[in-house]
C-alpha cells in the first residue's frame, strides 16, 4: 500500500497522522479543542477525521499503533484524556469507544525540562502517568504487548533509563520497530533531546522549549528511494543550534520533503531576537537556519498555524514565513499555511516511488487492516549519508 500522511486543520497546534506502507499508523501530537468537538461551531472535527483514517482490531476498538508526543505542551496533547484510553487494555469501555494506543513514544527529559518552568496541563499529567504505568509493567515483566508497549526516546537524567535498553532510542540512533515489528517502510532518526554536557548546558536546555526532534523516512514499499520527513515540535533557536554543531558535519541528518515549521512558524526557532521587540532588526541565528534549511528537490515546509499576517503576532510569524520562503527558493519548493487552506478537510500527502509526497485531493479513505500482535523485536540502528552541499535530490525508480 502507499504511505501517506495527513497533517490536521488544529489552529496554532500540531496534529499529524502517518501511515507507513506496511500499514502502520502514527500519530504524532494532537490538538483537538472544545470547539472541534461542539456540532454547533465550525471549527474542524479533527476527532472525526482521525478516527475515520484508524481501523478496530479483532475486540472492535479504534487503534493507532503508536503516538509520538514531541512535548507536554497543550497545544500539542489536548484531547488525550477525552479521545484516547489510558489504562490496560481490559479497563477498555465500548460506551466509550477510546481509541487505543498500541505503544507510545515518550520522552522523559523533555517533561522534566518542561515541568521545570511550567504547570503541566491535566492531558500531559495524564500522559506522563500513562507513561509511567507501561514502564512499570516492562520492568516488572521484561516485556510489553500493544496497549502496555512503550518506546522511550532519548536518556533520562541521572541513569534512570539505563535498565530500559530494549525499549530505549538514543539520541542519533535509527529504529524501524512499531510495535515491535521491524516495519520496512519506515525509519525514525531520533535527532533530539539530547542530554547536557554540564549544569550550564542543563540550565541552558531547561530555559528553552526543548522538543523531539526527530527526522522520518517513509517508503512505498521499502526504503530504497524515501520520502524525508523532518518534525521538531517547538524547538527554539537554542536547540537548532546545538543539532547543528552536533551534526552539522553530515547536513544530510537534516534533509526533508516535508518540514513541519517548528513552533507554528515562530521566529523564536530562527532567531534569539524578539520579531516584536526588533522588527526587521532581527539577526537570523546561521546555525539554525541551517538545521531547518536542508530541503530536497521540491520540498514543502507546512505550518501548523491559523493564517499568517503581515503584523507583530508569533507565533506565527511573518518574518519566518518568509525566511522558510527563503529556503525553498534554491529547489523550487513549496510554503503552505494550513490555516489558510479553504475548507475544513486536512491536507494530505501520499509517498511515491520517486519524486517526494505529492499532495492529493480528499477522497474516502480506505481502512487500514490492523497488523498482528506480536513480541517485542530489537530497535534497529543506521546511518544516513551525507550529500553535500549542493540542493538534495531523488533518484529515479530502478
Amino acid at each position: 500500500m502507499a504511505a501517506k500522511t495527513t497533517h490536521f486543520k488544529v489552529s496554532n497546534g500540531d496534529m499529524t497522522l502517518i501511515e507507513t506502507g506496511d500499514g502502520h499508523t502514527i500519530i504524532v501530537d494532537i490538538n483537538i479543542r472544545a470547539a472541534a468537538d461542539d456540532p454547533s461551531d465550525d471549527t474542524p472535527d479533527v476527532a472525526k477525521q482521525l478516527r475515520e483514517c484508524l481501523s478496530r482490531d479483532n475486540e472492535g476498538r479504534l487503534c493507532v499503533n503508536a503516538f509520538l508526543l514531541t512535548h507536554p505542551d497543550a497545544d500539542h496533547c489536548r484531547g488525550l484524556e477525552k479521545h484516547f484510553h489510558l489504562g490496560p487494555l481490559g479497563d477498555w469501555k465500548k460506551a466509550d469507544d477510546k481509541i487505543v494506543i498500541r505503544e507510545m513514544w515518550s520522552s522523559p527529559i523533555v517533561f522534566r525540562r518542561a515541568s521545570r518552568n511550567h504547570t503541566l496541563c491535566s492531558d500531559a499529567k495524564a500522559w506522563a502517568a500513562e507513561a509511567r504505568r507501561r514502564v512499570r509493567h516492562f520492568r516488572a515483566n521484561g516485556y510489553a504487548y500493544d496497549g502496555d508497549r512503550i518506546k522511550i526516546l532519548g536518556e533520562d537524567e541521572s541513569g534512570k533509563t539505563d535498565d530500559l535498553t530494549e525499549i530505549l532510542i538514543v539520541g542519533g540512533d535509527v529504529f524501524q520497530t512499531i510495535c515491535g515489528v521491524t516495519d520496512n517502510t519506515f525509519s525514525g532518526h531520533l535527532l533530539a533531546p539530547l542530554l547536557a554536557e554540564d549544569e550550564e548546558e542543563a540550565e541552558f536546555l531547561s530555559k528553552n522549549n526543548s522538543s523531539v526532534v526527530i527526522n522520518i523516512s517513509l517508503g512505498k514499499s521499502d526504503l530504497h528511494n524515501p520520502s524525508y520527513y523532518l518534525l521538531g515540535g517547538d524547538a527554539e533557536v537554542g536547540i537548532w543550534e546545538k543539532l547543528w554543531g552536533k551534526y552539522g558535519d553530515d547536513p544530510s541528518q537534516f534533509q526533508y520533503d516535508i518540514l513541519i515549521a517548528p513552533h507554528h512558524c515562530s521566529w523564536h526557532s530562527l532567531s534569539w531576537d524578539s520579531w516584536s521587540d526588533f522588527g526587521e532588526d532581527a539577526e537570523v541565528s546561521e546555525d539554525a537556519r541551517s538545521a531547518v534549511g536542508q530541503p530536497m528537490s521540491g520540498a514543502t515546509i507546512l505550518a501548523s498555524s491559523k493564517e499568517i499576517k503581515d503584523d507583530d503576532a508569533d507565533p506565527p510569524c511573518v518574518r519566518a514565513k518568509r525566511e522558510y520562503k527563503s529556503i525553498l527558493e534554491p529547489v523550487k519548493g513549496t510554503f503552505t499555511c494550513l490555516g489558510e487552506l479553504s475548507g475544513d478537510a486536512p491536507l494530505e500527502f501520499e509517498i511515491t516511488s520517486s519524486g517526494g509526497p505529492k499532495q492529493k485531493e480528499r477522497s474516502a479513505k480506505a481502512k487500514i487492516a490492523a497488523p498482528a500482535i506480536l513480541g517485542l523485536a530489537g530497535a534497529a540502528a543506521g546511518s544516513q549519508s551525507a550529500l553535500g552541499s549542493q540542493p538534495f535530490k531523488h533518484g529515479d525508480d530502478d
